[in-house]
């Protein structure tokens, strides 16, 4: 077991026992968000054949090479092509067909004028001017021909994706699993919400942080409940986390009297692969993983909220995310200037909690007030996590800094463009 080890060699050994979790098949409706773990070729082209794009109606081009914008030409109005529908025949010199849009274009003709463009009479319709030939055609498989690579394997499925799924026929797709997430906390000190909190009694805030991060993540937690200081209750509640992908406990995983996950999980077969990450809030941090493929990753995270939120951010939500088959595995990072000093010892990293507003064209970055790890106001405020070097002692009041942006609302907009 290595033990106070940096924030990039943790991320980088959490990163490497972490594997993309194998595919199951759902229904389209269900596949939003998933990402894809099977190629998906066309099996039809799209559109099937030429089709208008307009409601309007269909032409030959070379019956309308001479009009005059003024006086313009008369065709007889042949038939009629409805969506889903055919052409009665072919379109002959002199014609036109009623088409709308999707409709496909009849033999003959080659171009669709738009029925803002004509003019209907009785039985006839005068087009304005000469139009080109394709215009107003989507052409057969202009989207999608039979056989093409639509989407590849590692896709994110959105509504776009979705779409193109039920255009292609596809009823469900393989998609990869997402991440079951086993969730615990310790300490006699813990009551659930609901519950009285005298004699200092504290709720059990982390386990609800906790699995809102996983839902944001796209995983699928599971509480498993409160485990007392006792190592018996402890051992039991982390059995009872085996069958998920991720087991995630908060609490007892420092060096005092009744800090007793780590020994628990070597106990029950658990491989620590690291304690102790040099970076603040956080430092006590436990991972491992329990032999054979089967087992779940282990992360045994700190007991104060703001400690237990960062340290998922950082290492948790990558591996969840590298699970369940995603190519991205971190948050967006700015850069911003510093609305104020900042001084630490050199050592560890910081991570600070920010607020972020546009001044002047460029962002700036503001600490949230008290950075204590037990403050979890500090992160209801923030929009980042500003990342103090471990090296650095100081940052100077308008520095450019590196900004690592947890509020997904953050890029949203109150007005268009």
């Amino acid at each position: 077991m290595r033990t106070g080890v940096s924030v990039e060699e943790a991320r980088a050994i959490v990163l490497e026992a972490a594997s993309v979790l194998a595919a199951e098949r759902v229904s389209c409706e269900a596949a939003l968000g998933r990402v894809l773990a099977e190629p998906v070729h066309a099996a039809r082209t799209l559109p099937p054949a030429a089709c208008s794009a307009m409601d309007g109606y269909a032409v030959r081009s070379a019956d309308l090479a001479g009009a005059a914008a003024a006086a313009g030409a008369s065709l007889t109005v042949a038939f009629e092509v409805a969506a889903g529908g055919r052409g009665a025949r072919a379109l002959r010199a002199g014609e036109a067909a009623r088409i709308f849009t999707g409709a496909p274009i009849p033999e003959g003709a080659d171009a669709v004028v738009m029925q803002e463009d004509a003019e209907a009479l009785d039985g006839a319709v005068r087009i304005r001017g000469p139009v080109r030939a394709g215009e107003h055609v989507r052409p057969e498989g202009e989207d999608v021909r039979s056989g093409d690579l639509v989407m590849a394997p590692g896709c994110l499925l959105g509504p776009s994706q979705i779409g193109m799924l039920a255009a292609l026929g596809r009823s469900g797709v393989a998609v990869h699993r997402r991440p079951g997430v086993a969730i615990l906390s310790g300490g006699d000190e813990l009551v659930e919400p609901d519950q009285p909190t005298e004699g200092g009694r504290i709720v059990s805030s982390n386990s609800y942080a906790l699995a809102a991060q996983c839902r944001e993540a796209g995983a699928e937690p599971s509480l498993l409940g409160i485990a007392r200081d006792r190592p018996e209750d402890l051992e039991g509640l982390l059995r009872a986390g085996l069958h998920a992908d991720v087991l995630v406990s908060s609490a007892g995983v420092s060096v005092g009297d009744h800090d007793y996950v780590r020994p628990v999980l070597e106990k029950l077969g658990c491989r620590i692969a690291f304690w102790g990450v040099r970076m603040k809030p956080g430092y006590p941090l436990v991972f491992g993983r329990f032999e054979g493929e089967r087992g779940p990753l282990v992360f045994g995270l700190p007991g104060n909220p703001v400690s237990a939120m960062v340290t998922f951010e950082q290492f948790v939500r990558p591996a969840l995310r590298k699970l369940a088959g995603r190519r991205a595995w971190f948050r967006p990072t700015v850069e911003a200037t510093l609305g104020e000093a900042l001084r630490k010892s050199p050592g560890r990293t910081h991570f600070v909690r920010v607020e972020l507003a546009g001044r002047e064209g460029a962002l700036r970055a503001t600490p949230t007030g008290n950075q204590s790890s037990g403050v979890l106001r500090s992160m209801v405020l923030a929009q980042g996590l500003l990342v103090f070097p471990a090296e650095a002692s100081e940052l100077a009041a308008g520095a450019r800094v590196r900004v690592q942006v947890i509020d997904p609302e953050f890029f949203a907009a109150e007005q268009p463009d």
